[in-house]
């Protein structure tokens, strides 16, 4: 499976999580689309929660299915700490979440495409690779020429607080990922250990 592009919008609802961040998907209809939205009110599964919440989780970091996999299972390998706990931080340390941490691009999709596009540069140099770990210390920040693009100015313009496990100098457009983050600074609506359950079926 491939990355999902199609409509955020249409997933957070069916999800019940915005994955934009910005919490306007769910503001109007907070119910899953569709003819019986509404009133849907089928239960599901012990499988299909997993399967749910896995996707959920999957689409909130915007990877492929190929890519989300790979990283759980280097998650596994990990010592200490839990695995879902070690998946998530995987998931963190990515370049393209670490950019939209720091208030550089207002979604993780626009900040993959800043990444993508050669907008940004890790500890002075050009890096291209969304998927790309970043460990903490090294530098993020916005190469000379692209400093004036605007939807760069106005993300970093709207951004109202960063997380603490970030530093950003809004003057120069730098950044850094200052620590791994703690389980209670990241993503509460997930519930990673039923991911646990999806995969360990499924490997």
């Amino acid at each position: 499976m491939s990355r999902y592009t199609g409509p955020s919008w249409k997933q957070s609802r069916r999800y019940g999580i915005s994955l934009t961040g910005s919490g306007k998907e769910l503001a109007r209809r907070n119910y899953v689309p569709g003819q019986h939205g509404p009133n849907n009110r089928s239960k599901l599964s012990e499988y299909g929660l997993q399967l749910a919440e896995k996707q959920k989780l999957r689409f909130m970091y915007g990877v492929s299915e190929r890519q989300f996999r790979n990283a759980y299972v280097k998650a596994t390998k990990v010592k200490g700490g839990t695995v879902g706990f070690n998946f998530m931080l995987a998931l963190e340390s990515r370049l393209d979440n670490v950019v939209y941490r720091l208030g550089l691009a207002t979604t993780r999709r626009q900040a993959r495409q800043f990444v993508n596009h050669g907008h940004i540069l890790v500890d002075g140099k050009r890096l291209d690779i969304p998927s790309a770990v970043i460990a903490p210390g090294q530098v993020i920040s916005v190469r000379e020429r692209s400093l004036k693009v605007p939807a760069i100015v106005e993300a970093v313009e709207a951004i109202r607080g960063r997380a603490a496990f970030v530093e950003f100098d809004s003057e120069k457009l730098e950044g850094k990922l200052v620590r791994l983050p703690e389980r209670d600074e990241i993503d509460p609506e997930i519930n990673e250990a039923l991911v646990v359950e999806y995969y360990n079926k499924q490997l």
